[in-house]
């Protein structure tokens, strides 16, 4: 039996102490908690927490987290004195769009699992004594929403790991951390040093502090919230403390459109005001625990820019006019530019780790996963939204990082888009194309910094006499009639896409091939020109990327990946005989795809591009014009042709070569509207939205990517049984157009979610691919999804919804 690593955890907030609990249950028992300030109430975020759990939110992950937190502190205690008031959530619409919203994120509710409604003024104001029901338009109420006691909760879960073992040391500042060999093997506080073999930085607002002394770079800012409370509301004055032990009787209450949250506090409420102008600090700046007037994360409160917040609170709650603020403060927090945690290990430090940007309403459940993940249990939320090593290096830098963190705190509270893409920092990347799009007048998206078109305005002519269904008000944001005829137009002629913005990675090396071997489901052992798709599994079983892998030599092969988060993953299996490189910036990809696109391509090549000279997956190093390419021959949207990768020097020239060529056959631009209805009718899956970790690929519709007579590989323990799946990826028509993640009804209940979903302008329905248990998933079965206030009916069946023979790819 292998002997317990030595654990030290920085922080002993929240999220420290969670995850200490957690992994003792767990049986690592050698665990430090360090903190600089006192113990509990260490001068952190978690010490001046208002403590509202809204377990709300368009992420998956993120209600798991939430809905275990409300779970956990629910049975926690300290002293009689428990760690959750379960008084239940209200979000409150006073507008029409606030209203729709409500009923958008009760499809998350539903579609996540979480008992919610949406309900009338009435009800609202039979809930909450302050509500005037003559000034709402409704509410989404949550019951099991409440008050977490962050100091009781915290300490409650600390008692726990120390009674298996683990050792809460306050007083106890971090100074440096000690690597050797490019591994952690000590912390440095003014005590001494703690010897440890894993170090996790739970250290919140002074995250990037203590990662600096690794040498990592976290994507964090803290930024300053404003906290006010009143003085006694005569509507609360049955609630005074002398009168009952509670601190609150009715709901914690959101008013999103002002930006305000409350909660009670006895017969006076707090409130909470994201309207104000950002107020980020550096860690760095954090004033000493010695030095504070009250505690580190506590700054001076900005009196006017709580102005508009009260008087929004009062135009709300007129009871509330009756008393006035009697102090406040501007409380720390942590933001981080996509508004998701940070999670996982260090990119090149091996044993050091990070659960940062966790506010308290995610704490337990992030403190479970992070325990799952560290001693290698089978994870129980899908985790790739939250990895730390997600992140573009763009996306890691100061100044975007600081930009994206303050723009996080302006919108935490808007309605957001889908599609909506990020206002600035923009543009950061484009491809060489991009000149070319401006021309044909582009209108650009946003995905992982690059430019992205949506759809070219130039091929508006073509919408004339066609049958363009449009979608309703919400799904017709970001999009055009345009988004029609260019996928129609691709199915008739040919177009170009710009695949740019795929991951592209190199794997070269004497190892290569049993490198890839080892780490993918394909069988790569074949020869050089060979394609292969394939997948990236955890040890578990659940599917990490999909990838598409080209043998360029015998060392050499280029793979087309998802992210970030497959570059890290080959990079920290890689054995020293195999590099690993990211190659995306200094290449570019064009999709040439469409019946014509053989007419348009082979004259431009001595190379032989026919049915039999460059068959279906594989890949050929050629030269169009006078522009070296790697072809491959597959297509993400079902139709003939080639993607086309060069060097970004050489970008520009083979698009006009590929242009100029292309006039006698009417070759247009396509953009991502268009692609991505015509994958979803090859039913083509998208990772991170179709499928992510918790699935594995026989649920996915993706066992054929598993070849299980080649040896060994990462995760083949896992699947090798499961051949019945529990669940099944399934594909939905409709005559509606949905967005993604609405639930999914059967017999009255909800049953599923939806992951993708648009318009089919080669068949004319809607497509929607969902999540169902097995015994639904079968042709012919009628469910309802949920959207917005209504109900949609939608039919299981059969995919491919086109060319399920393959005529057209394969011609």
């Amino acid at each position: 039996m292998a002997p317990q690593p030595r654990v030290v955890i920085i922080g002993a907030g929240i999220v420290g102490c969670a995850t200490a609990d957690e992994l003792t249950r767990r049986g690592w028992t050698d665990v430090t908690v360090l903190d600089q300030g006192p113990l509990f109430a260490t001068g952190g975020s978690t010490s001046h927490a208002p403590g509202l759990v809204f377990q709300t939110n368009p992420s998956k992950a993120m209600a798991e987290f939430a809905r275990y937190t409300v779970e956990k502190f629910s049975a926690l205690s300290v002293g009689g004195v428990p760690g959750f008031n379960q008084v239940g959530g209200l979000e409150l619409a006073t507008t029409a769009e606030r209203f729709t919203e409500l009923h958008r994120r009760h499809g998350w509710t539903a579609a996540w699992g979480i008992e919610a409604q949406v309900i009338g003024p009435e009800e609202c104001a039979r809930l909450h004594p302050l509500i005037d029901p003559g000034k709402v338009l409704g509410g989404l109420y949550v019951p099991t929403d409440g008050l977490a006691r962050a100091l009781v909760s915290a300490e409650a879960q600390a008692q726990a790991a120390t009674a298996r073992g683990a050792v809460f040391k306050g007083h106890h500042e971090v100074l440096d951390i000690r690597v050797t060999g490019g591994r952690v093997t000590a912390v440095v506080t003014p005590h001494g040093e703690i010897p440890a073999d894993l170090v996790l930085c739970c250290a919140g607002i002074w995250g990037p502090k203590i990662t600096k002394m690794v040498g990592m770079r976290l994507p964090l800012t803290p930024l300053a919230h404003q906290l006010a409370s009143t003085g006694p509301v005569p509507a609360l004055a049955g609630q005074a403390r002398s009168r009952q032990p509670q601190d609150a009787l009715h709901p914690i209450l959101r008013h999103q459109a002002a930006d305000l949250y409350i909660r009670e506090w006895f017969d006076r409420i707090s409130i909470g005001n994201y309207g104000h102008r950002p107020l980020p600090i550096r860690a760095e700046d954090i004033s000493p625990v010695e030095d504070a007037p009250d505690m580190p994360s506590m700054l001076p409160f900005t009196e006017d820019d709580f102005t508009e917040a009260w008087n929004a609170t009062r135009e709300l709650f007129p009871l509330v006019g009756e008393t006035k603020v009697e102090e406040g403060f501007n409380g720390l927090f942590s933001f981080t530019p996509d508004g998701m945690p940070l999670m996982g290990p260090a990119p090149q430090v091996e044993g050091f780790w990070v659960a940062e940007a966790v506010w308290i309403t995610h704490s337990a459940g992030v403190g479970r996963a992070m325990a799952e993940w560290l001693v290698g249990e089978t994870p129980s939320v899908d985790l790739h939204e939250c990895d730390v090593n997600r992140f573009e290096p763009h996306q890691r830098g100061p100044e975007y990082v600081l930009r994206r963190d303050c723009q996080n705190y302006v919108e935490i509270y808007d309605v957001i888009h889908p599609l909506q893409p990020m206002d600035e920092p923009r543009p950061l990347r484009t491809s060489p194309f991009h000149p070319r799009q401006r021309e044909l007048e582009a209108y650009f998206l946003e995905a992982a910094g690059w430019e992205r078109p949506q759809w070219y305005a130039a091929n508006a002519g073509l919408v004339a006499g066609r049958d363009i269904p449009a979608p309703g008000e919400w799904a017709s944001r970001y999009w055009s009639p345009i988004v029609a005829a260019e996928a129609q137009v691709t199915r008739e002629r040919v177009a170009l896409y710009d695949m740019t913005a795929l991951k592209r990675i190199e794997v070269a090396g004497p190892g290569a091939l049993a490198f890839l071997q080892r780490l993918t489901t394909g069988n790569l052992d074949k020869s050089v020109g060979s394609v292969t798709y394939c997948l990236l599994l955890d040890e578990h079983g659940g599917i990490r990327s999909d990838v598409t892998i080209a043998r360029l030599s015998e060392s050499l092969f280029q793979v087309g990946a998802n992210g970030m988060l497959d570059v890290d993953w080959l990079q920290r299996h890689a054995p020293a005989d195999v590099a690993v490189r990211d190659v995306t910036a200094g290449t570019c990809c064009v999709g040439v795809w469409g019946p014509q696109s053989r007419d348009l391509v082979q004259p431009l090549t001595e190379d032989d591009f026919s049915a039999e000279g460059l068959r279906y997956f594989r890949a050929k190093q050629t030269y169009i014009g006078t522009v070296p390419v790697t072809a491959l021959r597959l297509s993400y949207v079902g139709e003939l042709g080639w993607e086309l990768y060069t060097t970004a020097d050489m970008g520009l020239k083979l698009w006009d070569t590929l242009w100029a060529a292309g006039q006698r056959y009417g070759v247009i631009a396509g953009g991502r509207g268009a692609f991505n209805s015509l994958r979803l009718e090859k039913g083509y899956r998208s990772f991170g939205t179709d499928m992510t970790y918790e699935h594995d690929p026989y649920e996915a519709g993706l066992g054929f990517a598993v070849r299980l007579d080649k040896g060994d590989f990462v995760g083949r323990a896992a699947v090798e049984g499961r051949r019945t799946p529990r669940r099944r990826l399934t594909c939905l028509t409709l005559d509606q157009v949905v967005m993604g993640k609405e639930p999914v009804h059967h017999a009255g209940r909800p049953v599923g979610y939806v992951t993708s979903a648009a318009w089919g302008y080669t068949i004319g329905r809607g497509i929607a691919y969902a999540w169902l248990p097995a015994e639904l998933a079968i042709p012919g079965t009628t469910v309802q999804i949920g959207y917005f206030d209504g109900m949609i009916p939608a039919v299981v069946t059969d995919e491919p919804l086109f060319d399920p023979a393959m005529e057209r790819l394969r011609a």
